[in-house]
């Protein structure tokens, strides 16, 4: 439990640093939507392909994961958990830390709370803002994250995209607005590219507070009795005042 507040409390801390250096960003709404279980499916499967090379999710299960995204246990072990021994093992990668901390700079950090830390909206936003600086090491860089120091990872999936700035004028004043286009090689179109990360930023979502739902749901049953205790006692107090008065 310790280790976990200490983790979420160094991603607080990288990103104080980041709103500290003043990367003022518009931060595109992610779709979330934690009902969309096919949706929370499609990300799972996102991030085991994608990010679990070199990013950890240490704190949740895959059997919590595959029971509360409705995916057989069987269908999960064959599928999904590519480096687990049992259904009971937490989502691990097996890349030595010594090496991705040489590789990259920083060992990546774990994301199973990252949602909760960066935001829904600075994630979705982050990963469909990655365009090509051949001044970088991995060749790209990032609006949201300037100097990144990571690899655009979905590059496959969103084609080779180009940072382009157009500047405006708008009532005698000079506007600049940005876009990111790309070269078409992508396996996915724009559109579908941008499903896709909400799809992934979903389910970050829900590793983050894998009891949201649970509790929103309780929350509703707790509102329900009170609004018919309340009842009850309006009505009891009624009765045992009318032969009071």
């Amino acid at each position: 439990m310790l280790k976990k507040l200490f983790t979420v409390l160094a991603l607080v801390g990288s990103a104080s640093v980041m709103a500290a250096g003043g990367n003022a960003v518009h931060l595109d709404k992610a779709p979330i939507n934690l009902k969309d279980q096919a949706s929370l499916q499609r990300g799972a499967k996102l991030f085991q392909n994608y990010c679990l090379g070199c990013h950890q999710m240490q704190y949740q299960r895959y059997s919590v994961t595959f029971r509360d995204l409705g995916i057989p246990d069987e269908v999960g072990m064959a599928e999904l958990a590519f480096t687990a021994n049992k259904v009971g093992d937490y989502i691990k990668n097996a890349a030595p830390k010594e090496d991705l901390a040489r590789w990259f700079g920083a060992p990546p950090p774990d994301l199973t709370n990252v949602a909760r830390v960066r935001g829904p909206d600075w994630i979705y936003t982050y990963l469909r803002t990655f365009y090509v600086d051949p001044t970088r090491p991995f060749g790209v860089n990032n609006e949201v994250f300037p100097l990144v120091g990571m690899p655009h990872v979905l590059q496959e999936l969103q084609g080779i995209p180009t940072k382009v700035v157009e500047t405006k004028m708008v009532d005698g004043v000079e506007h600049k607005e940005t876009k990111f286009e790309t070269d078409g090689s992508g396996e996915l179109s724009t559109d579908e590219y941008d499903a896709a990360i909400g799809d992934l930023v979903n389910y970050l979502e829900y590793t983050g507070e894998p009891t949201k739902l649970e509790s929103h749901s309780l929350g509703i049953k707790v509102m329900i009795f009170l609004v018919i205790f309340f009842i009850f006692a309006f009505l009891l107090k009624k009765e045992y005042w009318k032969d009071v008065h």
